[in-house]
């Protein structure tokens, strides 16, 4: 029979104790972001389905600020895993590769295009599946930014689209833009995604000076209030258009973004 532990040792382990079970639940955490991520997906499909499309695209919108949210908290926690890279982009897929080409689809009116209408919504899907698999191989081939438009800001190019589109009914505008429109604008946001084109990641940003980030984020939430579902729609389509025009600036002006550093490549044993 062992001897019992001294009171110091007893109040050490109780300590380890705590700070493990602290451990596990700082990195659950992200997870059940990820989670968030996926119900709102999961909530924008069902919803398309039904034929509510304004709440369908609030699913999309809200999965996106899971979305980021999980890959801020992971990195603040020092909790980032491959099992929450592996999570995180099956729930895209969902997200943001699966819910939006159905939004595009039923919103829309593809289904009257026949098979092209679902052909088109498809090129969607799968373009966002190979992108988000991509980015697990390669994050970008230039320091900042990613290569190819991000599935969140494609996602809510569609949603905010949707958006768009039943204020102007609420204001007395019937607008309905024409089948093949939608079917072109979902395909072409797809190939974006697969596309070489740099887009800006925001992830240099420095948070480390408050002032300056509340000053912005202030900006920002004035212009939100005045009318949330415009606003944003500006803001996507000035993102999905700031790729290509900073592309063709760049090859015009002979100015290359800086490459990040080459990974080596393991040999299969």
């Amino acid at each position: 029979m062992s001897a019992p532990l001294p009171p110091q040792a007893l109040r050490k382990r109780r300590r380890r104790r705590s700070r493990k079970g602290r451990r596990r639940g700082v990195h659950l955490l992200p997870h059940l972001f990820t989670t968030g991520n996926l119900f709102f997906g999961f909530f924008a499909i069902v919803h398309s389905s039904l034929g509510n499309f304004d709440r369908a695209a609030a699913g999309i919108v809200l999965a996106a600020v899971f979305d980021i949210l999980d890959g801020r908290v992971a990195r603040l926690a020092g909790s980032t895993s491959r099992f929450g890279s592996e999570y995180d982009s099956i729930a895209d897929t969902v997200s943001f590769g699966v819910a939006p080409a159905l939004l595009a689809y039923w919103g829309g009116n593809l289904q009257a295009l026949g098979r092209t209408g679902l052909a088109m919504a498809f090129i969607y899907t799968a373009c966002a599946a190979l992108r988000l698999a991509r980015f697990n191989v390669s994050p970008g081939r230039y320091k900042g930014h990613f290569q190819g438009l991000p599935s969140p800001a494609a996602a809510g190019m569609i949603a905010t689209t949707q958006w768009c589109v039943g204020l102007l009914r609420e204001n007395g505008i019937a607008f309905q833009a024409p089948e093949l429109m939608v079917g072109l604008g979902a395909a072409s946001l797809g190939l974006l995604m697969v596309s070489a084109i740099p887009y800006w990641s925001g992830k240099e940003v420095d948070v480390r000076h408050p002032f300056g980030s509340l000053v912005l984020v202030i900006l920002v939430l004035a212009v939100v209030v005045q009318e949330p579902m415009a606003a944003l729609f500006v803001f996507c389509l000035l993102y999905v258009l700031a790729g290509p025009v900073e592309w063709a600036w760049r090859r015009v002006s002979g100015r290359p973004l800086t490459e990040t550093p080459a990974e080596p490549v393991e040999e299969a044993t």
